[in-house]
Order: structure tokens, then C-alpha cells, then sequence
């Protein structure tokens, strides 16, 4: 089964960039859909971005979407969220979660794959 651990989580400020990694552990890291979700404190955990198995769809919530784009090298095992122009708002802790053959898609039920999470904090 594939494990995966979430890395490049920091303290920034309001419009910096930050680049989070998901490396996977796996052969078959080329059939996962991986996906990113965030969880601030005393809030529901909240869909971010999502690409498919394959790479040829990604997925983009409506607050992310003109910020932060999510891709996938597959030589690497590894998916990349990349965040400009952070906001206080974006301050979450963020997931990295897998679905074979899954398409990106923002239900978090969907996973049972997931990291531990990476922390990000945007201040003023």
C-alpha cells in the first residue's frame, strides 16, 4: 500500500509563496489520484487540489483557484502543491491523501491513504 509524508509547511507572510511536497512510497505511485486537503483549527478538513492518476485532470477548489497549482512527477514519486500569494486564511494544516485510479476528486472519504500532515502559517 502506499505511504506518503507531506513536507515544505512553514511560517510566511500574507503573499509569499510556499511549496508543499508529497513524496510516495510505492512502485505504483503512477496509479494513485493524490489529492490535497487542509485543516484549520476547529474547522472540517476542506478539498485544496487534486490530480488524477494519470495527470491529465486536475481538480482546484474555488480558493485555491489563480493561486496555487498542484502537479505530479511520477520518476519521482512525488506531487507538488505549489501556493502563491498565501493568505492569514490559508493557515491550515495540509494532507496529502491517495486514491488508486481516482480521478482528484474532493470528498475525503474517497482517501484511506494519508500523510501526517504538514503545517502552514501565514501571518500579516
Amino acid at each position: 500500500q502506499l505511504q506518503v509524508v507531506e513536507s515544505g509547511g512553514g511560517l510566511v507572510q500574507a503573499g509569499d509563496s510556499l511549496r508543499l511536497s508529497c513524496s510516495a512510497s510505492g512502485r505504483t505511485f503512477s496509479t494513485y489520484a493524490m489529492t490535497w486537503f487542509r485543516q484549520a483549527p476547529g474547522k472540517e478538513r476542506e478539498f485544496v487540489a487534486g490530480i488524477s492518476w494519470s495527470g491529465g485532470n486536475t481538480v482546484l477548489a474555488d480558493s485555491a483557484k489563480g493561486r496555487f497549482t498542484i502537479s505530479r512527477d511520477n520518476a519521482k514519486n512525488t506531487v507538488y502543491l505549489q501556493m502563491n500569494s498565501l493568505k492569514p486564511d490559508d493557515t491550515a494544516v495540509y494532507y496529502c491523501a491517495a486514491e488508486l485510479y481516482g480521478s482528484g476528486a474532493p470528498s475525503p472519504s474517497r482517501y484511506v491513504t494519508w500523510g501526517q500532515g504538514t503545517q502552514v502559517t501565514v501571518s500579516l
